[in-house]
């Protein structure tokens, strides 16, 4: 396999929880480049999952592996709010990326020079996005955790960062861990959290529509 391609392992007896556990897999699990969603029911084990593939929480079992530099965006990711998103952006990202991040960020109505603390939601998670993804390396294999990235923004803002993913989609794994919005979304690759189980369900035609029900 190219060094260039990312790849995520959980192995076949991975356990997740704190203290107890909240879900397992009951057979190996790989992934590879392009994007996969992350789907259970609330408190079922999506964010658990995320931070255990991050190591911000180790599994009570099992191992997970990954090949790619990993960035992981928490839901509640906050920057010093006396800040502005320029100023992060310069701080946090490559000089040769600083121009296309300052380019998106005009497209989808992002106040740059309006300090962090007083940003919407919406308008925060867009600055964390535009750090998460101009910070991939387009030379190398990357893997990106992104929790409940979509929350708060507007339609226009979403397809901007979705047209990203699909330009870096062969040298990058998103894991995404989301809400769908409507019921004919396409989701072909879904990691789904049921039952305590985490299972891969993968089919080129699946919906949204055809995965919710399975859900408990």
């Amino acid at each position: 396999m190219s060094t260039t391609t990312p790849q995520l392992e959980l192995s076949a007896d991975l356990s997740i929880g704190y203290t107890q556990p909240l879900a397992r897999t009951d057979s190996s699990i790989r992934l590879s480049h392009g994007t996969h969603f992350l789907l259970a029911r609330n408190g079922r084990g999506k964010t658990t999952l995320l931070r255990t593939i991050a190591r911000t929480l180790k599994s009570l079992s099992g191992t997970v592996k990954h090949r790619g530099k990993l960035q992981y965006i928490p839901e509640n990711l906050a920057f010093d709010r006396e800040l502005p998103p320029v100023a992060i952006f310069k701080a946090m990202l490559h000089k040769s990326r600083l121009a296309d991040a300052l380019a998106l960020a005009e497209r989808i109505e992002l106040d740059v020079k309006k300090p962090y603390g007083k940003l919407s939601t919406g308008n925060r998670r867009k600055t964390n996005l535009i750090v998460a993804e101009f910070s991939i390396d387009p030379g190398s294999a990357n893997v990106l955790l992104l929790d409940e990235p979509f929350s708060g923004l507007d339609a226009y803002a979403r397809e901007q960062f979705e047209a990203l993913w699909k330009e870096s989609s062969e040298q990058t794994l998103r894991l995404v861990s989301c809400h769908p919005d409507y019921d004919s979304m396409g989701i072909p690759s879904a990691l789904m959290i049921q039952d305590e189980s985490i299972e891969h369900v993968t089919d080129s035609s699946q919906t949204w529509s055809e995965l919710k029900g399975r859900l408990n």
